[in-house]
């Protein structure tokens, strides 16, 4: 199965996550839970997923992460 990809995105995937992080104005200790998660290489599952980390979820689609949603917005998809 294949990873969830944080590295080698296009451009405008890139900046787009970029700017729902500014956007969101999420903690750098929710960060932090963000990195270690995505260092442990997690399998990505065929469509739509979302991780929770308390006070925002990273959500994608297959290999990819699409965007960051904050505490209380709805994710739709497998919750990894």
């Amino acid at each position: 199965m294949p990873k969830i990809r944080w590295t080698n995105l296009p451009p405008i995937l890139r900046q787009h996550l970029f700017d729902r992080v500014a956007d969101r104005q999420i903690p750098a200790e929710d960060l932090y839970k963000l990195k270690l998660w995505r260092e442990s290489e997690p399998e990505a599952p065929d469509g739509p997923w979302y991780k929770d980390f308390g006070s925002f979820k990273v959500c994608g689609e297959g290999e990819f992460p699409k965007t960051f949603l904050l505490k209380g917005q709805a994710a739709k998809g497998k919750a990894l």
